[in-house]
């Protein structure tokens, strides 16, 4: 009699090993990006990021290292530039959008969400799209402001070490290999950034938004801080430390704007892109 294990074509049973049980969650840590595939691995096994593997030193004096990375770097020109190509054409039709940035760690129904959600209807009603990171925390809320207001609500991932999961609030989702193309779909579709609360990658996209603008690479671009408790330290650092000494010109700390709440972030935004 059978007990309900499964059996072999001879009548033997399967090895207790093939049984995977419960069922399958999206925000499963067996669940990774790699690429533009999602794939199910073995609880614990290591993911190497494609920006890794291109940026990982090898010494040219080892010939036979040197010579295998000379051939997989040119190959992988190709997968950058298809990278390029396929963001490009996800995103052409994509009219006024802001892109917004903010922790991943924040979670539902904590006031910094809630603020982000808020953000991303508002946003909405103003006829722009809402581009993010793709993932948790504040990227999740604000696409789901967006989406719940009816805007086109877009979620750009990034394959990590670590998991993470596209968030279920978006209209169009795509997973990326590298920053730096990731990097170019924010700025080149954006008509502003507004970034909340964040971490080190929160940091990172402000700080190249910033020198973008600086340099004059994007023209007519606000940058928008919610939170003054927050940000209002490290604005002040700009302002007495990098000015004071020169290592900003004088007036570059007001490419920033500072605010409290998501009205007037949106408020700036829709001033700059309306004049």
């Amino acid at each position: 009699m059978n007990d309900g294990s499964p059996t072999d074509s001879t009548g033997g049973d399967v090895p207790a090993t093939t049984w995977r049980s419960g069922v399958p969650s999206p925000e499963d840590s067996t669940l990774r990006n790699l690429g533009p595939m999602q794939v199910r691995l073995e609880d614990g096994a290591e993911v190497v990021p494609s920006d890794r593997r291109l940026l990982e030193w090898v010494d040219p004096r080892d010939p036979q290292r040197a010579a295998q990375r000379m051939i997989k770097d040119s190959w992988r020109v190709l997968r950058i530039q298809s990278e390029f190509v396929s963001g490009f054409d996800a995103l052409e039709n994509v009219a006024e959008a802001v892109t917004v940035f903010g922790s991943a760690r924040i979670k539902e129904r904590s006031p910094e969400y809630e603020t982000a959600r808020d953000l991303g209807r508002r946003l909405a009603h103003e006829g722009f799209a809402v581009i993010t990171g793709g993932g948790p925390g504040v990227m999740e809320a604000t696409n789901r402001g967006a989406y719940e207001a009816g805007a086109e609500s877009i979620g750009l991932n990034i394959e990590l070490p670590f998991e993470q999961h596209s968030n279920p609030w978006v209209t169009m989702s795509m997973n990326f290999r590298y920053f730096f193309v990731r990097k170019t779909m924010f700025v080149k579709y954006a008509q502003a950034f507004v970034c909340l609360p964040g971490g080190f990658g929160t940091l990172d996209e402000l700080f190249e938004a910033l020198t973008l603008v600086q340099t004059k690479k994007v023209l007519q671009f606000p940058i928008v801080l919610i939170g003054t408790e927050f940000w209002g330290p490290l604005v002040d650092w700009l302002r007495n430390t990098l000015e004071a000494e020169g290592m900003i010109s004088p007036g570059d700390i007001d490419l920033v704007h500072v605010v409290e709440t998501p009205a007037e972030a949106v408020a700036i935004v829709v001033k700059a892109a309306r004049s």
